[in-house]
């Protein structure tokens, strides 16, 4: 089974997602033998690199209260913890450019899909639960490194502009596809699993798509 993960770094429920569709695997297997990739979406396109604090840019974008921002963080680290994914908390405290992690990740599924998957775990770790910027190449690099990744290719990668139409063509092409939110969860080019589900929900769907197309 094919899997498309559509996601953004700065996506929480895309963290929870990951790991309950990942959990969802291991009940699954080895009845279903699936390959995961990775695909962009910026939450943000234009944010610039500085970035924007987390509250005030929450408040603007969906026009709820801080109050509120906080009710919704809470519930996320909730369901963070019920999947095994650790929200840091007061560690998040801005929200920052994502383009640059998604050309390193693009490159990274170059070199295998278990690099482009511990990379997309390690970017996660660093921006939810130790607050660090996605948008920063030192943090980036870190992250490479974690993920067994060639530092210098990496960092030339990035110090380049290597990658930037593929990212965009990718990213169009899932917008022209409809996808507006995500995590999106593509199987075999036809299902959509929307949204960061349990991980029941993303075990019956599975289960389901393997009984179907054999």
């Amino acid at each position: 089974m094919k899997i498309d993960f559509v996601s953004d770094v700065s996506c929480p429920w895309c963290a929870i997602g990951l790991n309950a569709l990942e959990q969802a695997l291991e009940r699954v297997g080895p009845e279903v033998q699936a390959t995961l990739h990775f695909q962009p979406f910026e939450l943000n396109p234009s944010m610039p690199a500085e970035g924007q604090a987390i509250v005030e840019h929450l408040t603007e974008k969906y026009g709820i209260s801080a109050e509120q921002v906080a009710a919704n963080t809470e519930a996320i680290r909730q369901r963070g913890a019920g999947v095994g994914f650790a929200f840091g908390l007061g560690k998040r405290s801005r929200i920052y450019n994502t383009f640059d992690a998604h050309r390193l990740l693009h490159w990274a599924g170059l070199q295998s899909a278990e690099a482009q998957r511990q990379l997309k775990h390690a970017l996660f770790k660093a921006y939810f639960t130790d607050g660090l910027s996605p948008g920063d190449h030192a943090v980036l690099l870190a992250a490479a490194a974690s993920a067994g990744l060639d530092t210098d290719a990496a960092r030339a990668v990035l110090d380049s502009d290597a990658y930037a139409y593929d990212v965009r063509e990718q990213e169009a092409f899932y917008q022209q596809a409809g996808i507006r939110s995500v995590p999106a969860v593509i199987l075999n080019d036809r299902h959509l699993i929307s949204g960061g589900q349990p991980v029941e929900v993303f075990e019956q769907a599975l289960r389901q798509i393997a009984a179907q197309e054999g």
